[in-house]
């Protein structure tokens, strides 16, 4: 099976591919974010604590210590995925309520759809925005691919998209948002820092904004 994918400007016909592409994209850190805080150090000491109080306070019972345990773990799974859920629902209130006018409509702003052709029937792979900020320079606050198209370069072309989108427009540098769950995203950020500017890698790259310079 032959797939071809493409990337051009978003059109209203892709609303709902792309809300749903954007909904399952912030979603499916939830667990990534849960396994980092639940394997910490101090948050394995905290479990093993409250395990211990449940083990106590049931006269010696090996089912109240598993049951404190797992109320403790599902309640910071449930803080993980309230934050992440919080995040898409003030984007679904903010700029993915109405991608043209967040986007399309200023001529420095940009938002892009990767469409993948699979044995002529068309969806979207993946998507990416673009926002200016005071004139000088580009924030991408999306950048999301289909879990099926992974690992093929999609990502790249988006954000080289972008990259070259920005180059276009005189800015001076683009700001990519992530969060250290993101291991794919920021592994992909730190390729496309290091072919568009060397130089500005830093050890501690995995931080919420990743600033790239472009190169004049």
């Amino acid at each position: 099976m032959r797939e071809i994918c493409t990337i051009r400007e978003y059109q209203a016909e892709d609303k709902d591919a792309v809300i749903s592409l954007f909904r399952n994209g912030i979603l499916e850190h939830v667990y990534p974010a849960f396994f980092k805080t639940i394997s910490h150090p101090d948050q394995i000491g905290v479990t093993l604590s409250i395990s211990m109080a449940g083990y106590v306070l049931g006269g010696s019972s090996y089912f109240m210590a598993l049951l404190f345990g797992g109320a403790w773990a599902g309640l910071i799974y449930y803080c993980c995925y309230e934050i992440y859920e919080g995040y898409r629902l003030s984007r679904m209130a903010t700029d993915m309520a109405d991608i043209q006018a967040s986007f399309l409509d200023n001529p420095d702003n940009g938002f892009w759809v990767a469409k993948a052709e699979v044995n002529g029937k068309s969806k979207v792979a993946g998507l990416i925005g673009q926002d200016e900020r005071d004139g000088s320079y580009g924030e991408v606050p999306h950048l999301i691919v289909s879990f099926a198209y992974r690992k093929k370069g999609l990502g790249s072309q988006l954000a080289h998209k972008v990259m070259e989108f920005c180059k276009d427009r005189g800015f001076s540098r683009v700001v990519l948002e992530t969060s250290s769950p993101q291991t794919a995203a920021n592994a992909l950020y730190n390729r496309v820092r290091q072919l568009y500017h060397p130089t500005s890698l830093k050890k501690n790259y995995l931080r919420r904004r990743l600033p790239i310079l472009l190169r004049k």
